[in-house]
């Protein structure tokens, strides 16, 4: 009796997703999601694109270690975002969740309209949930780019 060239290739998607990237069910109790010291301090406007972020190289990024094909971001006003990527969710990925959800609404109708960071909560341990900081201000400004800015004049 001969097998059918079905039964064996297998599962057609296998090659999609990176390999060392994890899944929500693959996440036990052991495991901890470590985040960059990067995501403690963003300063983005959550109603503009990712590509105003003004470090163009955090969005290239894993929001998490180890890397996760999808994360909940729970945002302070109780709303639950999805950021999905099967190569591991990035720092993009996350933004352009929460961009989508704020990209319609004007400044004033945003209290606190700059996401100020990401944080995983110990209660959400063995979870692949973290919590998005909001903030009423922007981005610290640098003195350095000050100083550079004085030289060339």
């Amino acid at each position: 009796m001969a097998t059918s060239p079905v039964e064996t290739r297998g599962h057609r998607r296998a090659s999609s997703s990176a390999s060392g990237v994890l899944g929500a069910t693959d996440l036990t109790e052991d495991h901890v999601l470590n985040l960059p010291k990067e995501a403690a301090k963003i300063g983005w406007k959550i109603n503009t694109a990712s590509s105003t972020l003004q470090e163009p190289d955090l969005l290239k990024k894993h929001l998490t270690t180890p890397p996760m094909k999808k994360i909940d971001l729970q945002l302070p006003t109780g709303l639950t975002i999805t950021a999905r990527n099967l190569k591991g969710v990035t720092f993009k990925d996350a933004l352009d969740a929460i961009h989508k959800q704020y990209k319609k609404r004007a400044d004033d109708e945003l209290p606190e309209p700059y996401l100020a960071g990401f944080w995983h909560d110990e209660e959400d341990k063995g979870k692949a949930i973290l919590r998005v900081a909001l903030g009423a201000n922007g981005p610290p400004t640098s003195s350095k780019k000050k100083g550079k800015g004085a030289d060339k004049e």
